[in-house]
């Protein structure tokens, strides 16, 4: 961000439009005082905030800070000084109204990321803030918790409160406030101008022999009283994508990981056509096998530059130095993410990290792709680029599963649609 001239007035709302990595996000951290100049980065210009603040950002796990869900609500109204009668009714509401189906004692270890989701907006919402910053609060909330997140926001308009809104959904978004403001100029073309269903399908393989199934597979996580995932059957086989749904918390994440060979079952199997059970598969082998995109991105980079985190699943693989560039070189102009190339991957804007990690899971050209809401943060050109190229690795005969909230996605992409509720097939 640089050269922003912006003035939001006191009791407005509106909407920061721009693609993907115009800086939008930096825009609300600015806001809330959040952009430290001494931890390396350059200031230019003036800011002046009048009014206390409050922020949901993009990566809940970012400000979710206590054990207990009910004691992360309350801890901004405890550094606020709110007297201790009045501090447990507001955490109630504020859990209520966003439609948290846990006590306030539930661990918030154990939370899906759209349960953190609907917590990090608790939270903010609990402080009454003149203020309100949201950067994609409804990103990956399912169908009931995007619509209790935007009912809150229009009340909060309502009541006067001022509302800086960052969402890729202009539809869903243009109700809730007074104006739009484009930060940026998208010289590849508007980010208004491609559609989810721009791209044309291609010829299409019918699905293949099968690449994994899950036979009455089930796992709990540590401490939790519930399964996350109860006696799942799945077959997942070349040439076909599933789209994999449900409300947050029903275990769409978890039975990603099952697939993906990530997680050891507790019960049950998931075993590849030769029968043989994948989480057993060193990380050598399973590199080669499947490409994982994680519902947090960050959590599967582990190199300092974008160019170099793209060489690493082709480099384990065994292919060569100079292979493994040029597969790098060609993901970045198809990801446009060339002008980042020697940059943090933890550096980039939330969309550009998503972009990233599926780049990362293309890269060793596997034959299974496991992705947990590939689409997160996406301005529309992005959006359809991202489509076009899982749509080419499902008819060049790849298996697709996908997790995702997204019905755009689903009807463009999904040749069948297997749906969880708590932990079971609906």
């Amino acid at each position: 961000m640089r050269g922003l001239d912006l003035e939001i007035r006191r009791g407005e709302s509106v909407l920061l439009a721009g693609p993907s990595g115009s800086g939008k996000s930096t825009v609300l951290l600015a806001i809330a005082g959040l952009l430290d100049p001494s931890g390396g980065g350059e200031v230019e210009g003036e800011l002046r905030v009048t009014g206390r603040t409050g922020i949901v950002f993009q990566d809940p796990d970012s400000q979710l800070v206590m054990a207990r869900c009910g004691d992360d609500v309350a801890f901004g109204l405890e550094n606020h000084c709110v007297p201790t009668e009045r501090i447990w009714p507001r955490v109630d509401a504020a859990l209520a109204d966003v439609g948290f189906p846990y006590p306030r004692d539930h661990p918030t270890s154990a939370l899906s990321g759209g349960e953190k989701q609907r917590l990090a907006f608790a939270g903010a919402a609990a402080l009454a803030p003149e203020i309100l910053l949201l950067d994609e609060p409804a990103a990956n909330l399912d169908a009931d918790g995007a619509r209790r997140v935007r009912e809150i926001i229009a009340q909060a308009r309502i009541r006067g409160q001022t509302i800086v809104l960052v969402d890729h959904d202009l539809a869903a978004a243009r109700v809730l406030v007074d104006r739009i403001i484009d930060i940026a100029v998208f010289s590849e073309g508007s980010a208004d101008t491609a559609d989810p269903g721009d791209p044309a399908p291609s010829a299409r393989t019918t699905a293949g022999l099968g690449l994994v199934r899950a036979t009455g597979v089930a796992f709990r996580y540590p401490g939790a009283e519930t399964w996350a995932v109860d006696g799942i059957d799945l077959d997942i086989s070349a040439g076909e994508a599933v789209a994999l749904t449900g409300a947050n918390g029903s275990g769409k994440s978890t039975l990603a990981l099952l697939v993906a060979g990530l997680l050891r079952p507790a019960r049950g199997r998931v075993t590849d056509r030769a029968d043989h059970d994948l989480w057993r598969a060193d990380a050598g082998e399973l590199v080669r096998r499947v490409g994982t995109v994680f519902q947090d991105p960050e959590h599967q980079f582990v190199r300092g530059r974008v160019d170099e985190e793209l060489m690493v699943g082709p480099l384990r693989a065994g292919v060569d130095q100079v292979d493994a560039a040029a597969r790098a070189a060609e993901l970045l102009e198809r990801m446009r993410l060339v002008a980042l190339a020697a940059a943090n991957p933890f550096t980039l804007s939330g969309g550009e990290k998503r972009r990233l990690s599926l780049a990362t899971a293309l890269a060793t050209d596997p034959p299974l792709l496991i992705l947990d809401e590939p689409t997160f943060g996406q301005d529309r050109v992005t959006y359809a680029e991202l489509v076009r190229m899982l749509r080419e690795a499902r008819d060049a005969g790849r298996g697709i599963l996908f997790v995702t909230h997204d019905r755009a996605l689903v009807a463009a992409l999904a040749d069948r649609e297997v749906t969880l509720v708590a932990g079971r097939r609906a």
